[in-house]
């Protein structure tokens, strides 16, 4: 069963934790210095909030699946609209390790399908990192080329974007 994600980018973390455990009737299921998150079951979302020095805002918009294999069905139905997607292996971004897939969609918001594998200690699994100069959140590697469904290489784009 999938999980619809949604990560926000805050300029106050605990005047949005205030807020959205008001508004969701309960405190969220991880909290650390930069970043919060709650498990919803009614709705099914994954809904994370990070103050880490970028943009203010919806960061990006995911589905969270259950198993790999669930994963690589979702990243067969994007491929079949054509869609290049970028893949993660092993990847620690939000103190979670995933296996996952970005995209961008035709209006330029970035989509990551993933699989949570576990948690790690810190936001992108290095060593402790200052809130105010790391990275708004994780992003697919710069550069990055993706294979579309029909074989086209098509260049990926690094929006701001992560996490499980």
């Amino acid at each position: 069963m999938k999980r619809f994600h949604v990560h926000v980018s805050v300029p106050d973390l605990g005047a949005s934790i205030r807020f959205y455990s008001t508004l969701f009737g309960t405190e969220p299921a991880v909290v650390k210095p930069d970043y919060a998150k709650w498990m919803l079951e009614d709705p099914r979302v994954n809904f994370a909030v990070s103050q880490r020095g970028g943009k203010t805002g919806i960061n990006h918009l995911g589905l969270q699946t259950d198993s790999d294999e669930e994963l690589e069905a979702l990243n067969g139905q994007l491929q079949q609209a054509d869609l290049a997607t970028q893949s993660e292996e092993q990847v620690a971004c939000c103190y979670a390790r995933s296996n996952k897939y970005w995209v961008t969609d035709p209006t330029g918001i970035a989509w990551e399908t993933f699989h949570t594998l576990g948690s790690v200690p810190t936001f992108n699994g290095n060593e402790p990192e200052a809130v105010t100069t790391a990275e708004a959140c994780c992003t697919p590697t710069k550069g990055a080329v993706a294979v579309s469904a029909v074989g086209a290489k098509v260049p990926v784009r690094t929006a701001k974007s992560c996490c499980s």
